[in-house]
């Protein structure tokens, strides 16, 4: 019988009463409606009623309380509280909580970099890594006076101080102005007493926060910790510039020649290249350096003070910092790893010796034959020959330029 059949005999004797035949008619009038309303569900409905269904159902952390929606989150979640490592790298021995970390760490020794830059056709082995890589390519604020671009505003409200030579900042003490904050908190401790000394090493501080975070350098904790290769920092700022190691991030571009450095520091030192400056004098000497760091190295040449004795071995050393690398030759730790090849080092200056065999980097030109060196050392090495300190036997190398 047809639905519209059904809804006429149900029209024409509904002012009747009912009897069994009509009240079987009703029911199977329902039936049909609740038919209808059913066809107008649809496959997406259908969908997230079940995707629904499925949130509401919630797997909880018995050690934190904390609630997840898959069965699978809580048990990769609980791996936190018990330090469980079941995937372990076959190569170096290193563990990991999970398999993903096990993969991306594989990387490493396999130098496999899946990831590339499609503009600069650099490789990453995460793709994390390389988005942070895009962030050198993206530099979307763009000065209207000399056309420079920036990757933020900030850096291009800093640039155009230079253009309107606006010196906003005043040191209150002797009237000098200056276009950033930074440089003038920077000059105020010429006239600032350190009032704030530490009390390991007497050092002093005018600021109250520098002290504290001087005093990490004493304290074993490294408490931010790089994911990727397992070095320990004391500060977190230090932690976001190791980072750039792992991404090949180098934000800052020296203008004369387009090289590019992880830290500030390393292009300041590198103009210093161009300009052939050096700004810091020995005055017992009279030999100039381009850094007060490397002046104050030099100093200790003329005091010969070696306060800091190696238990072990009983080498002395003048700086706190040269008896800790020394330290690592008898511990063997080698904390430097080369992301291409896996080798290790003890010191951070020797991986980056060695990372120039992958770059093909050579630096150091012999002035006589034009054969170039990745190190100064191999390019002093090698003048001997010219100068006739080494056999004649050495000097068949000077022929490959």
């Amino acid at each position: 019988m047809a639905d519209s059949d059904l809804w006429e005999i149900f029209d024409s004797q509904k002012t009747e009463t009912p009897n069994a035949d009509q009240m079987d008619i009703q029911v199977q009038s329902q039936e049909l409606n609740e038919a209808k309303n059913c066809d107008n569900v649809t496959k997406k409905n259908l969908s997230q009623s079940k995707r629904t269904t499925k949130t509401n159902k919630s797997f909880t952390c018995s050690e934190c309380g904390k609630s997840f929606t898959l069965k699978g989150s809580v048990k990769k979640h609980q791996l936190i509280h018990t330090g469980e490592k079941l995937h372990t790298c076959p190569q170096c021995g290193k563990s990991f909580m999970l398999k993903g970390q096990l993969n991306r760490h594989i990387r490493v020794h396999t130098g496999e970099k899946p990831h590339a830059c499609l503009q600069c056709g650099k490789s990453f082995s995460q793709k994390i890594h390389l988005s942070r890589h895009l962030r050198c390519h993206e530099k979307p604020f763009s000065c209207d006076q000399c056309d420079k671009k920036f990757r933020s505003s900030s850096y291009l409200n800093k640039h155009l101080t230079v253009h309107a030579d606006e010196r906003p900042y005043l040191c209150p003490v002797c009237g000098k102005s200056f276009s950033r904050l930074a440089n003038c908190r920077k000059h105020q401790k010429i006239h600032s007493v350190k009032t704030h000394a530490c009390v390991e090493c007497g050092k002093t501080f005018i600021i109250l926060e520098s002290l504290k975070k001087h005093l990490k350098s004493h304290s074993e904790e490294r408490p931010f910790t790089c994911a990727l290769c397992g070095y320990g920092f004391k500060v977190k700022a230090h932690l976001n510039k190791h980072m750039r190691i792992h991404t090949g991030e180098k934000p800052h571009t020296c203008h004369q020649c387009g090289k590019s450095f992880i830290q500030l520091s390393g292009l300041r030192y590198h103009m210093l290249r161009h300009s052939g400056e050096k700004p810091h004098h020995c005055d017992q000497c009279g030999k100039n350096f381009t850094s007060s760091s490397i002046l104050q190295r030099h100093l200790l040449v003329h005091t010969d003070e070696r306060l800091h004795k190696c238990s072990l071995c009983g080498k002395s050393f003048s700086r706190p910092d040269n008896l800790k690398q020394h330290q690592k030759v008898h511990d063997a730790v080698r904390d430097h790893m080369c992301f291409e090849c896996g080798k290790s080092f003890i010191a951070a200056s020797h991986l980056t010796n060695h990372q120039k065999i992958h770059t093909g980097e050579k630096l150091f030109s012999c002035s006589q034959c034009g054969r170039r060196f990745t190190q100064k050392s191999h390019l002093n090495k090698h003048t001997r020959i010219h100068s006739g300190e080494e056999p004649q036997t050495s000097r068949r190398y000077c022929s490959s330029k």
